[in-house]
């Protein structure tokens, strides 16, 4: 069943329930407040009955009259039973009934709901009443003893009064409740169903909005915004949505990292193992001059180190997933004085015109790697410029960390290939990289260490200007048992 249904439902019998208990407390206190009323009338008049006799009788007594007793009684019948739907009775101990009044029940029978209701009379007690039902027809009995004539006999003087009018407006008030409980309810069902609509209509799109995700549309969204619980449910439903996507889009990059690796790295294998093969094969078949043979093994010597190169770098990259590095406190000014002492040569054969100026600070971190992050980025620096190129490394410390920019004025990197060249055998032009020895993993090692570090690598380039790279490290750290994913971008 659906929740709006259960909602509509819900409310109908809710409404059902409430406005039975309202009508039937209403009708019921109305009633018993009727009743109530009838019944201390009933008893008022039957004391008054009980009043005229005893004066009547005594009038007559005193005058001597004989019969007193029936005179009294006829006498007070006549005057209480000028209302109609009220029959006055006397009933004497012999079982002798006089009845007067308008009610046309057989005498038996009021005899015999006279000496049924004498019987629960309590001992001691000078009055009972109570509602009997004869037929279809309801009747209020009142019975006092009247013990004011002298004689030893015991007179009850009754009053009968029909109270079918009471019951017949009851039933007639709750059948007209009925038929306004059916239009309050049809009333409130429109209501319930018009209020269930409402309510579950954002949780229908919500619905329909999972179910188009599920299908595969991953830019649906859902778009009820509100206030209540259900526009939180839908905000963090967005929020999941989009969180799910992006893991599925880092799957995907992951994937296609890991596709992307394992061809460029067969493909890294299979340039020298050809050559070596080749060569090998030259060196076994064929006769070769001494000039010929030095060539060929310089050659096969030469792809032997290219891969030896590429094992340690490989080596390297997946051993910093493996290790706990210890951070140290480290001088940006001796870090500066080992960069300048290596790039020395290298800036001189391009006749670079290189500059290395880190600020005096501290930076936190391994020695080592940092020392190869620096390395790497400038030997990038000084692949990418021309001859007599310009590169300039420059640390300056900040509120909480250090920043240290390498700037060249090399061949820049184009814009759709900056976020991929930190992939392990990423190169933006191969064959330039391959003839200057390079694998493409200089960059892959560089986004592995500054990640280590809790350090930052923003690079901004244009093609055919230069490159600016940035590293920003953190304030004090000092251990990191790295256990980030094989996947993970700069990973393999």
């Amino acid at each position: 069943m659906k929740f709006a249904h259960k909602l509509f439902f819900s409310v109908i019998a809710l409404l059902t329930v409430i406005f039975l208990l309202f009508g039937t407390f209403m009708l019921s206190s109305y009633f018993d407040r009727m009743l109530e009323r009838e019944t201390e009338q009933g008893k008022r008049e039957n004391l008054l009955f009980q009043t005229i006799y005893d004066m009547v009788y005594q009038n007559m007594e005193k005058y001597g009259a004989e019969f007193a007793g029936i005179q009294a009684g006829n006498s007070a019948t006549e005057r209480m039973t000028g209302q109609s739907g009220t029959e006055c009775m006397i009933l004497e101990t012999d079982g002798t009934i006089t009845l007067e009044g308008s009610l046309k029940l057989p005498q038996d029978e009021i005899r015999r709901l006279a000496e049924e209701m004498l019987r629960t009379m309590d001992p001691g007690a000078d009055q009972v009443y109570g509602v009997r039902k004869v037929g279809t027809c309801y009747y209020l009995l009142s019975i006092i003893t009247d013990q004011a004539t002298d004689s030893a006999d015991t007179v009850y003087l009754g009053i009968l009064k029909d109270l079918s009018g009471i019951y017949e407006e009851r039933s007639s008030m709750m059948r007209q409740y009925g038929i306004a409980l059916a239009c309050l309810l049809v009333i409130g069902g429109l209501a319930a169903f018009l209020l269930s609509r409402y309510l579950t209509r954002p949780i229908e799109q919500l619905n329909r909005t999972a179910g188009r995700i599920a299908g595969g549309d991953f830019e649906k969204r859902a778009v009820y915004q509100g206030t209540d619980e259900i526009g939180e449910l839908s905000r963090s439903f967005n929020r999941m949505t989009d969180r799910l996507v992006r893991q599925m889009e880092e799957k995907e990059l992951e994937a296609k990292q890991k596709e992307d690796f394992t061809v460029a790295f067969a493909h890294e294998l299979k340039t020298p193992l050809t050559s070596i093969i080749g060569y090998a094969d030259m060196l076994n078949s064929y006769e070769l001059t001494e000039q010929e043979r030095g060539e060929a093994t310089y050659y096969i010597f030469s792809q032997g180190k290219r891969l030896e190169s590429l094992s340690h770098k490989l080596l390297e990259l997946v051993g910093m997933d493996r290790q706990e590095l210890e951070f140290k406190k480290l001088q940006t000014k001796e870090l500066e004085e080992n960069i300048r002492d290596t790039m020395r040569i290298p800036f001189g054969r391009k006749r670079i015109r290189g500059k290395i100026d880190l600020e005096r600070g501290v930076i936190w971190g391994d020695r080592d790697l940092l020392l190869s992050l620096l390395y790497n980025l400038l030997d990038n620096a000084v692949k990418a410029v021309e001859e007599g190129g310009f590169i300039l490394m420059k640390g300056s410390r900040r509120t909480q960390g250090y920043e240290i920019k390498v700037v060249d004025n090399g061949r820049g990197i184009p814009q759709e290939e900056i976020a991929r060249i930190t992939e392990a055998f990423y190169m933006v032009d191969k064959s330039r990289s391959r003839k200057e020895g390079g694998a493409g993993i200089g960059m892959a090692l560089c986004q592995k260490i500054i990640t280590l570090h809790q350090g930052e690598l923003k690079i901004d380039s244009k093609l055919g200007e230069g490159t600016v790279m940035r590293l920003y490290f953190p304030g004090e750290i000092h251990a990191v048992k790295n256990k980030s994913n094989r996947g993970a971008k700069g990973g393999i």
